[in-house]
């Protein structure tokens, strides 16, 4: 039995993926940032560990537990765990895009480091990134995120390079619109930390508003299950795929980012930013 980390786990694509993976007769080692989420888990019978990637410690931690857990034997990791940080890119203080990069990046990084060696060591593995459509074309508002996901992405592709012969396969997965508590969390972090009154932004962020408390998916909106799809191909092909783009909407900016002038990419990106992506 393969023994596969995953972080995020408490809700939407995470969640899924630790019962469907699991059913595979993986040895499905999911985390939480929430010690509340971890005894939910707990008490369905899921193997979780607490992990706040925010948090150096915290992620130091899980890695030393992941080792002892798995007897330094692990075969996959998806990064799964992130937040969205809404507002302006003139209304972002440091702290708030420092924030924004700790999970997305240095705590994701971190983690893949500290548990990237037993691959190596075994001659296989898989590592699969959860990215996103804002991982390669940018929307307005939400360049905090944006930037992570590029960051993200430019990450992935080096170690790809870096470790091309080693046996262990570098993925990303790149979701648009997708059934979660995604944009529920995401407002509470715009609520956190953008001061809407304050701001040259502020009928813009009224708009704002309306999209990231209005529930109701898109008709391009997938349930996590189109995720779980692309991450069995990532895990257990014998050659997995650099990327895999999931969503309408995800499959035809990628075409047009590679067709278009970035000028006529602006137009329809900024037509689009308002979208209830």
């Amino acid at each position: 039995m393969k023994n596969i980390v995953i972080t995020g786990c408490s809700s939407g694509i995470g969640h899924c993926l630790v019962k469907q993976l699991a059913r595979r007769q993986y040895r499905v080692i999911a985390t939480c940032r929430k010690r509340e989420d971890v005894a939910a888990l707990t008490a369905q019978e899921m193997e979780v560990i607490h992990l706040d990637l925010g948090d150096s410690t915290s992620v130091a931690t899980a890695i030393k537990e992941i080792r002892e857990r798995c007897d330094d034997r692990l075969y996959g990791l998806i990064n799964n765990a992130a937040y969205g940080q809404p507002g302006a890119v003139i209304d972002l203080e440091r702290e708030v895009l420092r924030q924004q990069f700790e999970t997305n990046v240095f705590g994701t990084q971190q983690l893949t480091n500290g548990v990237l060696p037993m691959m190596l060591d075994s001659g296989e593995g898989r590592v699969v990134q959860i990215s996103s459509i804002l991982g390669f074309i940018c929307l307005r508002f939400r360049g905090a995120y944006n930037a992570s996901k590029y960051a993200l992405e430019a990450l992935t592709d080096t170690m790809r390079l870096e470790h091309r012969d080693s046996g262990v396969f570098f993925s990303l997965v790149e979701p648009g619109p997708i059934e979660s508590k995604f944009r529920q969390n995401a407002y509470e972090k715009y609520r956190q930390n953008i001061n809407r009154d304050e701001s040259m932004f502020r009928d813009t962020y009224l708009e704002v508003e309306k999209r990231l408390t209005q529930m109701e998916n898109t008709r391009f909106t997938l349930p996590a299950e189109a995720v779980l799809k692309v991450v069995i191909h990532a895990l257990e092909s014998r050659s997995p795929k650099p990327r895999y783009p999931v969503t309408t909407p995800t499959h035809v900016m990628g075409v047009l980012k590679r067709i278009l002038p970035d000028r006529w990419m602006d137009a329809l990106l900024s037509a689009n930013s308002d979208k209830r992506h």
